[in-house]
């Protein structure tokens, strides 16, 4: 793979549920050591886009792959322990374990390459001083911090971030916006779905916006605002900007 191949892409992917298709004909590709956010209204597909780029939802048509091969058809946890790492909407942690044991799962086993020159626990300090908390009783966001951090900790050469802010309190997202460039700012790569697009945006090196499960514009996160972003979800002209 060449420095300006995708890390990940997308190519022509359908998929969905039972016998509904959520999303039609999605090419997407996030480049190494980029942010890309993807963008839509309420049920455009975005969680689908994610949950089919991991392997949780197997791809109808069209083909999914990482570092320049394909890995359509392998498991999520094949394209984890190829550097696909997801992280699903809500709190994903172990929450009757500590913080430490909730890391130390995703360390490299002895004798396996180190993930970065990094302690997680100073990418995100917050958890310092919780390392013997258990996770349960950890606030919402210090949870979704503890989910970056394993992140980190897995390898991931991209991670999907799927509504990371969800439920959160606005004084807590900013804590967890901040997490999210601290993860960018070691390298990797990171394909974000979130609700608050204006922080979105603002991170993002590339955009993509979904309208009922087909991709209808791409581009530089800094060609959008608000009033183009209406006009897409809303089905104006988005010819212009594409």
């Amino acid at each position: 793979m060449s420095t300006t191949d995708p890390i990940l892409a997308l190519e022509g992917v359908a998929s969905g549920y039972g016998r509904l298709l959520a999303v039609t004909d999605v090419t997407l590709h996030v480049p190494p050591a980029s942010v890309v956010a993807l963008l839509g209204p309420n049920g455009a597909g975005k969680s689908t886009v994610l949950r089919t780029a991991s392997g949780l939802i197997a791809a109808r048509q069209g083909r999914v792959l990482l570092g320049g091969t394909e890995v359509t058809r392998l498991s999520p946890a094949r394209r984890l322990a190829l550097g696909l790492c997801h992280v699903p909407e809500g709190r994903s942690v172990f929450r009757t374990m500590t913080v430490r044991e909730n890391l130390d799962l995703f360390r490299p086993r002895r004798g396996a390459p180190a993930v970065g020159d990094l302690d997680p626990l100073d990418i995100f300090p917050v958890l310092r001083s919780r390392a013997s908390q258990v996770a349960g009783s950890l606030s919402g966001g210090e949870q979704q911090m503890l989910a970056l951090a394993r992140a980190y900790l897995s390898g991931a050469r991209v991670v999907l971030l799927d509504e990371v802010s969800m439920g959160l309190a606005p004084k807590v997202v900013h804590e967890i916006f901040e997490s999210i460039r601290a993860l960018a700012a070691t390298g990797v790569s990171l394909l974000i779905v979130e609700q608050y697009v204006r922080q979105a945006l603002a991170m993002a090196d590339q955009a993509y916006v979904v309208v009922q499960g087909r991709v209808v514009h791409h581009g530089p996160a800094a060609g959008l605002d608000e009033d183009r972003l209406a006009a897409l979800y809303l089905g104006g002209d988005h010819h212009a900007l594409s």
